[in-house]
């Protein structure tokens, strides 16, 4: 079974999942896919979605205060990401993006040793269903500008602003 529950950040409510054997969802109340996300998770993992609580979720909860609080920059919690076997290799490659830095879309595919797939990589980021844990937000546009988050632009701007100010990286260095 798939435990859901909400959870207050500084950028609104988010809905976190939990299996037993760890994180499987961390999105955005407000987000226009969540419903195809509950789905498809309940799909790949052939269960039911229950809202709940998780002891997975004590652990989410600390780590995302002190992400917002600035002092939290990896975090160390189960994840359940099932998806394509290349959209898990893209949810991997954006774990390695370190805190307070972005990467273009381009970068990203050149990463994954993947130089053509540029688009194919930017589907499977907007597939990912792990907000901020699988730091989907610090991939940008080529030019610089920010393009497609499913938190909506505004939170994707703030996130890597906050990552920048506690990161020690100033933040006007950004380029959009």
């Amino acid at each position: 079974m798939i435990t859901t529950t909400k959870v207050e950040t500084e950028l609104g409510i988010m809905i976190a999942g939990a299996t037993d054997e760890g994180i499987c969802l961390l999105e955005f109340s407000d987000r226009r896919m969540l419903n195809t996300e509950y789905k498809d998770l309940a799909r790949y993992l052939k269960t039911t979605i229950e809202a709940g609580e998780s002891s997975h979720f004590i652990s989410l909860r600390r780590q995302l205060k002190e992400y917002f609080e600035g002092t939290r920059k990896e975090f160390f919690i189960p994840l359940v990401a099932p998806g394509t076997e290349f959209q898990k290799s893209v949810w991997k490659e954006l774990i390695n993006i370190p805190y307070g830095t972005t990467r273009s879309y381009m970068e990203q595919s050149v990463a994954l040793g993947k130089p053509e797939s540029i688009r194919a990589v930017a589907n499977a980021n907007g597939m990912n269903r792990i907000s901020i844990i699988i730091p989907c937000h610090r991939v940008i546009g080529s030019d610089g500008h920010l393009t497609g988050y499913g938190g909506g632009l505004k939170r994707k701007r703030w996130l890597l602003d906050h990552e920048r100010t506690h990161s020690g990286q100033p933040v006007d260095l950004l380029l959009f």
